[in-house]
């Protein structure tokens, strides 16, 4: 991991419609986890309660669905040659997938950390969550990137099918002792009991149930895979408005094809079902290629360009605003409030009342990140792992 200084153009040779669309991901993610309330959200921006899709229910699996995309730009200077061969490839991938894992467990240490320091409250480490965002991130983008370097392109469609096809078959027939097969609730299905049985209980969400636990991962590859492909036929096409008009007609395929497969196994982001990949795939293609028609066909550069700034420093903005929001929630002033709420409570309410000022302190929020990171842009400096 290392903070790297850019040259004059930080944005030269970069697809400048991936960068966009990673810009839009992560600015929705901070917008839809910075509420100065949770109490106090509008319906398009909560995540579906279990089974459904919102906008939200988007925003990971288009950051998954990036990451896939980006792989043929970053394997092509290994695969020439130039970058020490397969071998150099592959410990750079191991390297990158262990430090994306590392900085998702260090945000789970972050909250008993600040506890302890600020409260004096001892560590339970026999609590700490294992998993996480960017642990999902870390596993899928490893097992996707060796499947990309071992398989073709038919071989990756048939791995996605296999994944899919497979997982449909065993959250559906694969029996769960005392519930049975195909019981798809939180602390019944499948998805949970493997997890208590690796993971175990008090190492997952809420002691619960995982949203990115082990099982569900194996989806999400799929997930990184159908971007790859994106990626690899953007990178081989000339630069024209067929390639954005392909795009678009693929992702209503998808969509479709998910929406249909729902009707029997439901969408559902915390199980990262089978039709939910089908369909945020689907909708992610529709931006990406929105995003190319802006930036690679129209060249309307300075429409995309504020999302660049924060797509090019995206894992940079994720951890940042995630520890800052820590440590915001944790501090308590003398009247027993968050700083985090004293801020929303003193700020937003007053003028925007408790709904509208919600959303008013998650917009400011991305607004303040963007400064940060156009500072960081300014300067060329970009975290890289």
């Amino acid at each position: 991991m290392a903070l790297t200084a850019g040259a004059q153009d930080p944005l030269r040779g970069r697809l400048g419609s991936l960068d966009m669309f990673r810009g839009l991901a992560i600015a929705g993610m901070v917008l839809v986890n910075n509420p100065g309330s949770w109490d106090h959200v509008y319906v398009p921006l909560r995540h579906a309660e279990w089974d459904g899709f919102t906008p939200p229910d988007l925003v990971f699996p288009a950051f998954l669905f990036i990451v896939g995309a980006a792989i043929p730009y970053s394997i092509a200077h290994y695969e020439s040659g130039d970058g020490g061969g397969r071998g150099a490839l592959y410990l750079r991938i191991l390297r990158r997938a262990a430090l994306l894992s590392a900085l998702g467990l260090m945000l789970n240490m972050t909250t008993p950390i600040l506890q302890w320091l600020l409260h004096g409250k001892t560590p339970d480490w026999t609590t700490l969550r294992i998993m996480g965002v960017l642990q999902r991130i870390s596993l899928a983008y490893l097992l996707a990137v060796v499947l990309v370097m071992t398989l073709g392109p038919r071989g990756r469609i048939g791995a996605i099918l296999t994944i899919l096809v497979g997982y449909w078959a065993a959250l559906t027939w694969v029996p769960v002792p005392v519930f049975g097969p195909g019981d798809l609730r939180p602390d019944t299905s499948l998805v949970t009991y493997i997890d208590r049985l690796i993971l175990t209980r008090p190492h997952m969400y809420l002691g619960r149930f995982d949203p990115e636990g082990l099982l569900s991962t194996i989806p999400a590859v799929a997930t990184v895979l159908i971007g790859s492909l994106a990626g690899r036929w953007v990178r081989q096409m000339q630069v024209s408005g067929r390639v954005a008009a392909g795009l678009a007609l693929f992702g209503v395929a998808l969509a479709a094809a998910g929406w249909l497969w729902g009707l029997v196994f439901p969408i559902n982001k915390a199980l990262w079902t089978s039709s939910y990949v089908l369909y945020s795939a689907g909708w992610s293609l529709l931006l990406l290629a929105a995003c190319y028609e802006i930036m690679e066909v129209r060249r309307w550069r300075r429409i995309g360009w504020p999302l660049q700034v924060m797509g090019v420093n995206a894992i940079a903005l994720f951890v940042a605003s995630g520890i800052v929001a820590r440590i915001l929630l944790v501090s308590r002033r003398a009247d027993g409030r968050s700083v985090y709420q004293w801020a929303y409570d003193s700020v937003f309410v007053p003028w925007a009342g408790p709904l509208n000022g919600s959303l008013a302190f998650a917009v400011a929020t991305v607004v303040a990140w963007w400064i940060v990171l156009y500072g960081l842009y300014r300067r060329g400096w970009f975290l890289r792992l």
